[in-house]
């Protein structure tokens, strides 16, 4: 028989380490630790312009039952960002404007669901973000249990509580508890270098040479023509096939 909990107490990290995070985004903290911990582009924000950062606080639901997350508002604590997956697919609408109102009580900052999630307008004008896979209306039952605060799994990235969950326009990105600072201090220096390269940008630079991408395109066989003219035959060009 599988055992149901709830975990009451997790670790989680500095809060102005995760504050930081949280600034820099998705897209600049993904690479900067390697290009890991991105859960897929099925879980999309709901609304524009809003950047987030926070400790994990993980629930494992059945499909179509949301118990298990008003559960879980009892143990999530200011600052932490709630990670609800289900042990199957689901399309429900999970969570709506009630639950964010209980969570928004407790200072939690937003919601990453598998799942679909309801009262859309009402959560933007709320203030509370999502990240989901579905919008439904569909409501959901309360009878099954699951657990909270239990490692889970989102678009092939393993979540555990205290992780660091960074989320924005671009996506989701788990950053592991341990690994937070580094990340931090790997995202600051990118943040640096893409600064230099704007610069160079604004100035008129081209990034096919200072990225030496020139030298790459000829070793690649890539031809510079002055225009089609130049060419004998427009039908070798790669994908220019207008057979039939």
């Amino acid at each position: 028989m599988n055992r149901n909990v709830v975990v009451r107490s997790i670790r989680r990290s500095d809060p102005k380490v995760i504050d930081a995070l949280g600034e820099i985004g998705t897209a600049s903290v993904h690479e900067a630790i390697g290009r890991v911990g991105y859960v897929g582009p099925h879980i999309r924000a709901i609304q524009q312009g809003t950047k987030i950062a926070g400790s994990a606080v993980t629930v494992l639901s059945h499909p179509g039952d949301n118990i298990m997350i008003h559960a879980a508002v009892e143990v999530c604590r200011p600052g932490d960002v709630l990670v609800v997956v289900n042990t199957a697919p689901s399309t429900h609408g999970m969570f709506g404007d009630l639950l964010a109102t209980s969570l928004m009580a407790h200072g939690v900052r937003g919601l990453v669901i598998d799942a679909g999630v309801r009262d859309t307008m009402d959560l933007r004008a709320m203030g509370f973000p999502v990240w989901s896979q579905h919008v439904s209306c569909q409501g959901t039952v309360k009878n099954t249990p699951g657990s909270v605060n239990v490692p889970v799994v989102l678009g092939g990235v393993t979540v555990r509580p205290g992780d660091v969950v960074c989320a924005d326009d671009d996506g989701v990105v788990v950053v592991e508890r341990g690994d937070v600072e580094r990340a931090l201090e790997q995202s600051r220096v990118r943040l640096a270098k893409e600064a230099a390269t704007r610069a160079k940008l604004e100035g008129g630079e081209l990034g096919v040479d200072f990225y030496g991408l020139r030298e790459k395109l000829l070793d690649m066989g890539v031809e510079y023509v002055d225009s089609l003219d130049d060419l004998d035959d427009l039908d070798d060009l790669d994908g220019c096939d207008r057979s039939g």
